[in-house]
């Protein structure tokens, strides 16, 4: 798993791959087949995602533990409303509220990411 920690670029791979292939998703039409196996491919990367960075929570959270928690926090509830959004769009109820949540919690995610000491300091 050394190579889960040595840099976070496996992580960010799999998150902007799992934003993608959400708008993707998200994007098509409901009840289409391709949107399904889309939406599981899609939840294989939500695990990727959470994987590899609990490994980098786990390897670097000593350094500044809040920061990393707050980090690790925001990013399970932009994944879950990627999710919120997937499951309840299928089921034709409003959604609206579900993408703001994602919008804001998906920022806040990222400004946390990029604030980390391993992060890059665009900010």
């Amino acid at each position: 798993m050394d190579f889960l920690v040595n840099n976070t670029h496996v992580h960010i791979t799999t998150w902007v791959i799992g934003i993608v292939l959400f708008l993707i998703a998200a994007s098509m039409h409901r009840e289409s087949k391709g949107r399904k196996i889309l939406h599981m491919v899609l939840r294989l990367f939500y695990i990727l995602i959470i994987i590899t960075g609990l490994a980098l929570f786990i390897e670097y959270s000593s350094s500044d533990a809040m920061q990393y928690g707050m980090k690790f926090l925001f990013g399970i509830l932009t994944i879950g409303m990627m999710e919120m959004v997937l499951v309840r769009s299928k089921k034709q109820k409003p959604t609206t509220m579900f993408w703001v949540l994602f919008l804001v919690f998906l920022i806040v995610t990222m400004f946390f990411g990029f604030r980390l000491p391993i992060g890059i300091d665009f900010l």
